[in-house]
């Protein structure tokens, strides 16, 4: 049977519903996560929102409970980028993941004057610190590792808490004063799977294909930071449980339930969405130019400063950004197109971006 053909106006639709930003939700973020596999994390109260956005309830509370439960967790699994991931795969991802990362990280080391024995040191300290299930806050954790003698002066504190959390030790965990407080990793998650690296790279191609498909390759390569080689050795071992389009002659894979899951909401999925900056549907692939307009991808990310703003979608595509703006009574959005809303839109907003989690 021929690979069907669609355009990438409909891989955008195909995306927004696979992300369950549209359509069926997960039923709670704990599910959410799961289904995604990793949500980007670099802006805690945005990676909230993206992942109650997509549960039934919408509350960022249940993200937030999720995190105190040790369902959820927050790390660098991949490309020394902050991540939401289920507990239990955090640590087969930083096994996997984590070996080229660090391979990488000698000459950063020698940028902010560590060594090898200095961070062995403040593991050491880290330990001691927070074992028998003891929680801290980065500033406390920095403190209690110069107690002990650790330098985390300049960039040293924050590459050492990187290190460690790289390398197994510590997680980021519950949310405390609005924060995420450090933990042991062998402490707080209790049930840690650990598959074998040809199960994980399967593992890791079907969940990403399966939450974030349409997509190829090249986006698994990019989102998790692997090798083309272990990409498609992946996908490989998974690809009888995906479905393929075509488009512009490269092949997609995506979960074989999502087509239908797009045709029973398609005008939903044609629609007006919010999305926070750093969100998954912008994120989550190399080639995002479905969702986000190659001539517009710099008023997402200006100057190409890394800080993501958030979207304005309709009809899978980003239209503009939006942002709030003053505070308490004077508090409102505003929103940017990048050359004209489509009728109606620009009044909806500040109604859509209220009802966020």
């Amino acid at each position: 049977m021929p690979t069907p053909t669609v355009p990438p106006r409909e891989v955008a639709l195909l995306r927004l519903v696979a992300q369950r930003v549209t359509g069926p939700p997960f039923p709670d973020a704990a599910a959410a996560v799961r289904g995604l596999l990793a949500l980007q994390g670099q802006e805690l109260p945005g990676a909230l929102t993206s992942v109650a956005l997509r549960t039934a309830d919408r509350s960022r509370a249940g993200v937030e409970a999720a995190l105190a439960g040790g369902a959820v967790v927050r790390s660098w699994p991949m490309r020394s980028t902050l991540h939401l991931t289920p507990a239990e795969d955090l640590p087969w991802m930083l096994d996997l993941l984590g070996p080229r990362v660090l391979a990488g990280a000698a000459r950063r080391r020698e940028v902010v004057g560590l060594t090898l024995d200095d961070l062995e040191r403040a593991r050491g300290v880290a330990v001691a610190a927070l074992s028998g299930g003891r929680r801290l806050g980065r500033r406390e954790l920095l403190a209690a590792l110069a107690d002990g003698g650790c330098d985390v002066t300049g960039q040293r504190g924050y590459h050492s808490l990187w290190f460690l959390a790289q390398t197994g030790t510590l997680v980021l965990g519950p949310l405390e004063a609005g924060d995420q407080a450090f933990v042991l990793l062998d402490e707080w998650v209790s049930a840690p799977r650990r598959p074998g690296r040809e199960e994980a790279l399967a593992e890791l191609a079907l969940r990403y294909f399966t939450g974030h498909g349409p997509a190829g390759v090249a986006d698994l390569v990019r989102w998790a930071g692997t090798t083309v080689r272990d990409a498609r050795a992946g996908l490989a071992a998974v690809r009888d449980r995906l479905a393929a389009v075509d488009v512009d002659g490269t092949e997609l894979y995506l979960d074989p339930e999502v087509p239908d899951r797009l045709a029973a909401c398609r005008a939903e999925a044609e629609g007006l969405h919010l999305l926070p900056g750093f969100d998954e549907m912008v994120l989550g692939y190399a080639d995002r130019t479905c969702t986000v307009p190659a001539e517009h991808a710099d008023r997402i990310v200006p100057g190409g400063n890394g800080v993501f703003r958030p979207t304005v979608v309709v009809g899978g595509t980003a239209v503009g950004t939006w942002r709030w703006t003053g505070t308490g009574a004077r508090r409102g959005v505003t929103a940017e197109p990048f050359t004209a809303f489509p009728d109606g839109v620009a009044e909806r907003v500040p109604e859509l971006a209220a009802a966020l989690p």
